[in-house]
């Protein structure tokens, strides 16, 4: 993920836990924030509850992944956070999570939305 993609700043991810909102799967928390950029910044918050460190580069490089391939509305700040049972999961079970989340949140375009179906 590019450099400017990426939450990177204590302040900004605080600023996202602060003011931002929540949504809650069994598998994934995802924290959103509006910001004013022309594109969204992402940050993965994987604490060490979840695993060793192949374990949440693992749960990392799927997030990002399953995000970087979704067409989102511009202009948020975005942080997901893995629960426990997210670490035995696999991509399309984490994908469907993203998806699901992001609905509900609203970042995820419409067409996109509309076409996605659980697998």
């Amino acid at each position: 993920m590019r450099k400017e993609l990426r939450l990177r700043r204590r302040r900004d991810f605080d600023a996202v836990f602060r003011r931002g909102r929540s949504w809650h799967h069994e598998l994934l928390v995802l924290r959103a924030l509006p910001n004013s950029l022309e594109h969204n910044r992402y940050g993965f918050v994987t604490p060490k509850r979840l695993g060793g460190a192949v374990v949440r580069n693992r749960l990392r490089r799927r997030l990002r992944e399953s995000i970087r391939v979704l067409p989102t509305r511009c202009g948020w700040d975005v942080v997901v956070s893995p629960k426990a049972p997210a670490a035995a999961a696999n991509f399309q079970q984490l994908n469907r999570a993203v998806v699901d989340l992001l609905v509900r949140a609203g970042i995820l375009a419409e067409d996109a939305a509309a076409g996605e179906t659980p697998a």
